[in-house]
């Protein structure tokens, strides 16, 4: 909009960012070093800079102003003042065009140069001399919003953690490659929530899907030279706005739509957010907007050479969380996405950076505290990454009470296992049933444990049967970058095969392990593409593939993997025994009932100290009784029942095992066999006779009481 001048009235400090309401907007920001601050109004193509406004009033570190002639869609930034020391931690440049760490939505995309950095750049190194050159034209602009929404009769499905089931999927290639959703909304929050995709997740028992950072963020220079992305987005710029990359309509509502038809259809929104660095990476990086707002507050910086950033997420910079305004700004976030945004939780990137008190990790951390008392964040799913690159800062089950958390460990003991790798046994037993010595403190439940096999970063669960190592060559980094310790196994040959032997074998583990982890205690992840056999040419680290290697590829889903999820994750949540809201107790005093779980060797007897200590042992059984006391399901005809007892079977060895089943109680029915061509199983065996576990197979058996036929539905 054209304005011939604004006026400009003191306005609030207490509100921070740009703030319509409804007569006005109100401007705040935060900088407890600057000496001016300039508001920079742009007309709507973002190219023409209108006016400059001085922020008038300076409260409790505050820049603020009122401006009662804008509204929504005014498009803006910040020009800082301040002095220029890298050697005493400070980068002000008033040539720098700054990004509102507040805006709620940002236009344009970086258009990189040499003028968005503070210093002259000359071979390689930074020159401590001021930059002087004008980086607006290249800049995206923060926009003022209104944030209206009619959510209607949207309700949040608020599911159990010992009822979930969470698909971590990215926007943009979930949908980019799907024929069935419109071409102008594939790789967007529309194309998301687009009935088939509503209802994929719906029958394959989904009860959230986790979103890869949708917060507006940056690619790369060095990326976008090599003609690539940052397809991730693990590099945020804006953490209240989305990025636009993902949006049909270029509207916030979108995001809300598609909030809200999950909703419809029963299942959570999680967002995997990135609050422990920023895309203005190391001293070499960009002036793109806290470094220039207040460097020496928002990141942590070299005690003795605050001219270089201390660096716990190998990004080149770690926010400082334990300022009161960095963390507030994280807790304002937070509650945005909550409270306007209706989202169901989240899911930390590297959060033992943000619980380090100084530079040490600390489980009394004030990020911790701040959101275990605060009203909105105390009631949503609250997910850490576990760990982070500095020192001291693999923390897996060293989180405290409210968390849950990626683990790690399940991930490399069910690949191991799998694999054939010696010595898993009774580290798979404490994974599978919940990780009890990792998480069972402090009240803490299984659902502390979310456990996953595949995730974002590595391979896909079919380059996982396929190839032994990476294959990155279309990344431009010489297939170095990527982790070299995969624990996968390609069943015999590398990568593509016609070989029926081969190919089989790889089926036959994929069953294995999906089956393992929909059938652990704990809350299981799956990676969006796996249940239909999607791959990525063995590519672990596509971060920076935004094409047909890291989109899915919906053309040719693998149906009778697909079916076998499905009924794996119905067997998962209609029986409370594979969902348990408590860790198994072992072994119960005299009179109190039987064991809610018994560890069986092959010959029928329960596993002796010589079994776990047995180092080549490579098969386990699990008896699941059920009897718990507390432990019901509901039949179709709504009869209330304690659930029955499961017997599951696990087979790591090439060659078939016969395994004696529990003589009392009742015959077996095999309801799943991996080693069916589809996974599913029939047939009868009686107590006490020897089932034949086929070589690398997983078998679940349930227990025929008074002679019923198991029936799943």
């Amino acid at each position: 909009m054209q304005i011939a001048r604004a006026r400009v009235w003191p306005g609030s400090p207490n509100v921070l960012g740009a703030t319509w309401d409804g007569g006005g907007v109100n401007f705040a920001l935060f900088s407890a070093h600057a000496e001016r601050v300039e508001l920079c109004l742009f007309d709507p193509s973002g190219q023409r800079e209108l006016e400059r406004v001085a922020l008038p009033e300076y409260t409790d570190e505050v820049w603020h102003g009122y401006l009662p002639d804008l509204g929504p869609g005014q498009l803006y930034g910040y020009r800082v003042y301040g002095p220029y020391d890298p050697r005493r931690g400070h980068r002000f440049n008033h040539h720098k065009l700054l990004l509102d760490p507040y805006a709620k939505s940002i236009v344009g995309q970086l258009l990189w140069s040499d003028a968005h950095f503070g210093y002259r750049i000359g071979h390689g190194r930074e020159d401590l001399s001021f930059d002087r050159r004008d980086n607006a034209r290249g800049m995206p602009k923060g926009q003022v919003v209104d944030t209206a929404f009619t959510w209607g009769d949207e309700r949040r499905p608020q599911v159990p953690w010992n009822r979930s089931i969470l698909y971590e999927a990215h926007v943009r290639g979930m949908t980019k490659a799907h024929p069935e959703v419109p071409p102008q909304y594939r790789g967007t929050f529309a194309g998301l929530a687009w009935p088939t995709m509503t209802d994929h997740l719906k029958n394959l028992g989904i009860t959230a899907i986790e979103l890869l950072p949708v917060h507006a963020f940056v690619d790369d220079r060095v990326l976008v030279q090599k003609g690539l992305r940052n397809y991730w987005g693990y590099n945020t710029i804006g953490f209240f706005a989305l990025d636009p990359r993902y949006m049909a309509t270029g509207r916030i509502g979108e995001f809300k739509a598609m909030v809200r038809r999950f909703h419809d259809a029963g299942i959570e929104v999680m967002l995997d957010v990135v609050y422990n660095h920023t895309a203005e990476g190391n001293h070499l990086g960009p002036t793109l907007s806290f470094r220039g707002i207040d460097n020496a507050s928002y990141y942590k910086l070299v005690p003795d050479d605050p001219r270089y950033y201390w660096d716990s997420t190998g990004c080149g910079n770690t926010l400082d969380v334990g300022h009161p305004r960095v963390l507030q700004l994280v807790l304002d976030s937070l509650r945005y996405w909550v409270s306007e945004m209706h989202v169901d939780g989240f899911r930390f990137d590297l959060t033992s950076s943000l619980a380090r008190e100084g530079f040490i990790y600390d489980p009394g951390a004030a990020f911790f505290d701040a959101i275990r008392q605060d009203p909105v964040l105390s009631s949503v799913k609250l997910i850490a990454e576990p760990w982070d690159l500095g020192h001291g800062g693999y923390q897996v089950g060293g989180y405290p009470p409210g968390w849950s958390e990626w683990n790690g460990k399940y991930r490399d003991t069910v690949r191991r296992f799998w694999k054939g790798d010696a010595g898993q046994v009774p580290n798979l037993a404490s994974r599978m049933t919940g990780s009890s010595d990792l998480f069972g403190h402090r009240g803490r439940r299984p659902w502390a444990s979310i456990n996953f096999v595949t995730a974002h970063d590595g391979f896909t669960l079919a380059d996982l049967v396929s190839y032994n190592d990476k294959h990155n060559e279309a990344n431009l980094e010489d297939n170095r970058d990527g982790i070299n310790e995969n624990d996968s196994w390609n069943c015999g040959v590398e990568g593509a095969t016609d070989d029926p032997g081969v190919l089989e074998l790889r089926e036959r583990q994929r069953r294995n392990i999906m089956a393992t982890l929909l059938l652990s205690q704990g809350v299981p992840m799956l990676l969006a593409g796996d249940e239909i056999g999607n791959g990525q040419g063995g590519n672990n680290n596509v971060y920076c593939q935004d094409n047909e290697i890291s989109w899915i590829d919906w053309t040719q889903p693998d149906t009778s993997f697909l079916r076998f999820v499905q009924r794996l994750s119905a067997l998962r949540l209609r029986h409370p025994v594979f969902h348990r809201g408590r860790f198994f107790r072992g072994r119960v005093a005299e009179g109190e009932g039987r064991p809610d779980i018994v560890w069986l060797a092959p010959a029928g007897r329960e596993n002796a100290d010589e079994d776990w200590n047995y180092g080549e042992a490579r098969t386990l059984g699990m008896l699941l009784t059920g009897d718990t006391g507390d432990y019901y399901f509901t039949t179709p005809a709504g009869v209330r029942e304690l659930d029955r007892a499961f017997l599951i079977l696990l087979n790591a060895h090439h060659e078939e095992v016969p395994f004696v089943l529990p003589p009392e109680g009742g015959d077996w029915e095999a309801v799943i066999d991996t080693a069916a061509e589809n996974g599913g199983a029939g047939g009868v065996t009686k107590a006490g006779e020897a089932f034949p576990l086929q070589g690398r197979s997983l078998v679940v058996l349930v227990r025929r009481e008074d002679g019923r036929p198991f029936k799943l539905a």
